[in-house]
């Protein structure tokens, strides 16, 4: 009888060897990461089409499609590269961003425009930066590492953008 439970199990651990083998790759450290680098994407997304509803400033708009066109991008290069490794990520952003997104919501007129630049286009973007730099410098994994430094250079550009909004 035992030998015939060793075969069975056997086959129930490896009915997908390849994503097994993909997924065991990936520390626990860099799946954190690419969760926290999808939130970050998932919240500059959900804010952008929040701006496109509520701003009449055409620089906010601007940048708010700027901001859903890149960051979508950014997403779906992601999400291809943790479905290679096994990783699912999440479909909607999390409680922190909802929360974020409920307060701007609240806001209106030239009010909503300076605090969606001030928290999304400046804080979100520190933020970002900080993420992708700290998996630049900690991850082990050259996929993750090169999505990094591609897309720091994206989130560098729209810090500079929101900056520039900012001041004007």
């Amino acid at each position: 009888m035992l030998t015939c439970a060793a075969p069975l199990h056997a086959q129930q651990t490896n009915t997908d060897p390849v994503a097994a083998t993909a997924e065991a790759r990936v520390s626990s450290g860099d799946r954190e990461l690419i969760r926290d680098i999808a939130q970050a994407n998932l919240g500059e997304i959900d804010s952008g089409m929040l701006a496109l509803e509520k701003s009449e400033d055409e620089r906010i708009r601007k940048f708010a499609q700027l901001m859903i066109d890149d960051h979508t991008k950014a997403l779906e290069e992601l999400r291809a590269l943790a479905e290679s490794k096994g990783i699912t990520l999440p479909e909607e952003t999390d409680l922190q961003h909802k929360t974020l997104k409920t307060a701007l919501g609240l806001l209106s007129g030239s009010t909503f425009d300076s605090q969606y630049i001030a928290r999304i286009g400046i804080g979100d973007h520190e933020s970002a930066e900080q993420l992708l730099d700290k998996t630049i410098r900690e991850t082990s994994d050259q996929e993750l590492k090169a999505y990094a430094e591609r897309n720091i250079k994206v989130v560098q550009h729209h810090l500079g953008v929101a900056r520039a909004i900012d001041t004007k």
